[in-house]
């Protein structure tokens, strides 16, 4: 029998015969945590799984046995930023994946963000930023929200200005989230548990608090989870994120997954071309005119350079 994995609560899960919502519990063998061994969890919220019921159904005496996870059509993974070269799949099967950010409260960190749209890129999941939080500045940062919105916007990403808080915005992401699986995800403290509640009132996710002293979210969702939402679709809550590292990928293709630099690649002199030091370079001469952002340039320079660090 076949479900999708709705839960991940490290060797416990929920599973459900989606798009019918009945969650029931299951366990992980060995078996599939050898066969999977690339990241430090072999089955991931999103997986659509085969699994086996000891008895009629599945209970918490006797919970179902996955026995294998049925091929991905994508996902999202991190790699540690420590050293270790260990990763992790954050969800998969994904329709999006709405990247919530704020640009304050916490700060935003632009190569945080970055990180985020590579990997969507490079894994065939559709990014929709959230920014988020518009109530606490956008009076006294209209110019810095204007900037943000032109630069991602130029890239060629959709940017969603919402409230949880007042509502605004939140209409238009109800109508993204009604068809499919949506990814939620950001840094702690961003508003992603709220931003769900605003969504669907019914739902009740964690919502934590900014520490004041160092304007930085506390982490308030620990599990991995998908709700279902009473206005369509379903979505999946994820803890708040400090750190993401790339996974998989060559210093010569990050490039290929910045669009707007991959637009206008093919003007360069060289090829290939690091769009670094050499003479002739498109990219460089886009920053100089304008067209690509100092910002996004600034961000493909510390992903080469993170890059030399995990070789």
């Amino acid at each position: 029998m076949e479900a999708t994995v709705v839960k991940n609560a490290g060797s416990h899960f929920l599973l459900s015969p989606l798009p019918q919502w009945a969650p029931f519990p299951a366990v992980l063998r060995g078996k599939v945590r050898l066969e999977r061994s690339g990241a430090t969890n072999p089955v991931a919220v999103g997986d659509r799984v085969e699994y086996e019921l000891d008895g009629e159904r599945a209970d918490e005496l006797h919970p179902a046995v996955i026995r294998s996870v049925l091929p991905r059509t994508n996902y999202v993974i991190r790699r540690s930023t420590n050293l270790s070269r260990q990763s992790h799949v954050i969800a998969a099967n994904l329709d999006r994946a709405l990247l919530v950010v704020t640009l304050y409260f916490p700060e935003i960190k632009l190569p945080f963000l970055d990180r985020l749209l590579v990997t969507c890129e490079v894994y065939g999941v559709r990014p929709v930023i959230v920014l988020n939080k518009l109530d606490l500045y956008r009076d006294l940062a209209g110019e810095e929200v204007e900037r943000f919105c032109s630069i991602y916007r130029g890239a060629g990403y959709e940017v969603v200005e919402c409230s949880a808080l007042t509502g605004e915005g939140i209409d238009y992401l109800r109508t993204v989230c009604s068809g499919g699986t949506s990814l939620l995800s950001g840094e702690s403290g961003v508003g992603k548990s709220s931003v769900i509640k605003a969504l669907d009132p019914s739902l009740d996710p964690k919502v934590g608090r900014i520490s004041t002293a160092h304007l930085q979210g506390k982490h308030t969702t620990s599990l991995y989870e998908m709700y279902p939402l009473s206005s369509g679709g379903f979505i999946v809550d994820t803890p708040g994120l400090r750190g993401f590292g790339l996974v998989d990928l060559e210093k010569e293709e990050i490039s290929k997954y910045f669009p707007e630099m991959l637009r206008v690649a093919d003007g360069c002199r060289f090829v290939p071309c690091t769009h670094t030091h050499e003479p002739g370079c498109a990219v460089k001469a886009g920053v100089d005119e304008g067209s690509i952002s100092p910002e996004r340039y600034n961000s493909y320079l510390g992903m080469l350079e993170e890059d030399k660090k995990f070789r």
